[in-house]
């Protein structure tokens, strides 16, 4: 069966805007695999770095078990996402180890540069997969297979400046949603940190009105995610959509 690989900037950052999407294609037999490119140490208001980053890494290699996927560990700390050529080789391992035909990642605008950077690795990674030039870290043998990338949208589906961002599809979750906020409700130290720093009073809630939101603009289910699909240059033929494809219905 294709495999379809999640790249986010940290752990629950999948669960928020793409659990759904991963869970609807587990359900009809992908293999979904799993990278948070940082560690999540600084999410902590309480724990240091070294214990928090512990204490994530566990609650993220929980939550991938239940989808369930591949969990590849990550490669750096929080805000410690840089496009440097070092991450970029590490990122392209997991890409070529994966061997997607479907890569979600974050908005390539959002309003925190992890994910920016988080966006331009994953994009990087899955363009020069099949390059056998390009040395990897660790080394894998490169991959040629046709792959699509699609964008989640960002946090508040506006950029940085307020500016909205229209999706160009949306995955209905409400069949998923109580299996996703199972998932997110994985990342449990996350309560009091989202509470504390981005006043989310309840992080589950939170992603349960986010997937409402992106329901309403739907215009057709109760609860949403919302992808944009990268243009095809350097990855696919011009019609290859397998997001589409595979969730049709």
């Amino acid at each position: 069966m294709p495999n379809v690989l999640a790249i986010a900037a940290h752990p629950d950052d999948i669960e928020f805007v793409m659990a759904g999407a991963l869970l609807r294609l587990a359900d009809r037999g992908w293999n979904v695999h799993y990278l948070n490119i940082a560690n999540g140490c600084m999410g902590s208001m309480v724990t240091p770095l070294e214990e928090t980053a512990s204490i994530r890494l566990d609650e993220a290699r929980k939550a991938a078990s239940l989808i369930p996927a591949v969990h590849y560990p990550p490669i750096c700390d929080d805000m410690g996402i840089y496009y440097t050529p070092e991450l970029l080789a590490k990122v392209v391992a997991v890409v070529r180890q994966a061997d997607p035909t479907i890569v979600l990642t974050h908005s390539p605008i959002d309003y925190m540069e992890d994910h920016e950077a988080a966006c331009r690795l994953a994009v990087s990674a899955t363009f020069v997969k099949g390059m056998p030039n390009f040395v990897s870290n660790p080394s894998v043998a490169p991959v040629s297979s046709e792959v699509a990338i699609y964008h989640a949208s960002p946090h508040g589906n506006c950029t940085p400046l307020r500016e909205p961002v229209v999706p160009d599809l949306f995955i209905n979750t409400t069949p998923v949603l109580d299996r996703k906020r199972e998932i997110l409700g994985c990342h449990q130290s996350q309560q009091s940190w989202l509470d504390s720093t981005q006043k989310m009073s309840s992080y589950l809630q939170s992603m349960i009105d986010m997937d409402r939101e992106r329901g309403k603009l739907s215009g057709r289910f109760e609860h949403a995610e919302a992808f944009r699909r990268h243009l095809h240059l350097g990855f696919s033929s011009a019609g290859f959509d397998p997001l589409v494809s595979a969730l049709a219905d």
